[in-house]
């Protein structure tokens, strides 16, 4: 079963609506989504190794414009959904500590955030929820998400080869090492942040 999702992903990322994929991913990630947007990235860049840059800012747009969504949700709808995507993530009681963080260091958590494989839905949310400045908190993000997902794939471009024959010999300990990734991201926003 691995190794047809993972056939598919690869047949996707080389599809014609690869890209819309994408866009929506790193859209629906930053507002609501469990899944990063990697998911789809990585395999697209070792697709197509020449347009890497592209698909990177593909998603930070993207990611950004989600992160708008995210910042309504926080804005608009925090008492219906909003919390219920917070208590998700275990962050129902943190909400005050968080707000005041952001009074004082909104920039810091956006950026540095931005740049981490911490649900990217949080910080969004938070700062619509915070009232942090829509316009610096679109321009940090766009920012914050466009570097970590350049860098993404300019490590891609420059071992996308050994990777994806990593990939392919051992799907079993690349999916779970992602799946790691993944709930890591999760447990450091229950636990350490």
């Amino acid at each position: 079963m691995l190794r047809r999702l993972y056939d598919w992903t690869l047949a996707l990322a080389a599809g014609p609506r690869a890209n819309a994929a994408l866009a929506g991913v790193s859209f629906a990630e930053a507002s609501f989504f469990p899944l990063p947007p990697d998911i789809l990235l990585v395999p697209m860049v070792i697709a197509r190794p020449d347009k890497a840059y592209r698909l990177a800012w593909l998603c930070g747009i993207s990611s950004t414009l989600g992160g708008m969504l995210g910042y309504a949700i926080g804005a608009l709808l925090y008492d219906t959904v909003g919390l219920w995507i917070i208590q998700l993530y275990g962050y129902g009681d943190k909400m005050e500590a968080f707000r005041e963080a952001y009074a004082a260091y909104g920039m810091w958590i956006i950026l540095l955030k931005g740049l981490t494989p911490i649900p990217y839905k949080l910080v969004s949310i938070t700062s619509g929820f915070a009232g942090y400045d829509l316009v610096l908190f679109f321009f940090l993000s766009l920012v914050s998400r466009s570097l970590r997902f350049l860098a993404v794939a300019w490590l891609l471009r420059r071992y996308g080869e050994p990777v994806r024959e990593f990939i392919e010999k051992r799907l079993e300990l690349a999916a779970i090492l992602l799946l790691v990734v993944v709930v890591g991201g999760f447990v450091v926003v229950k636990y350490v942040v």
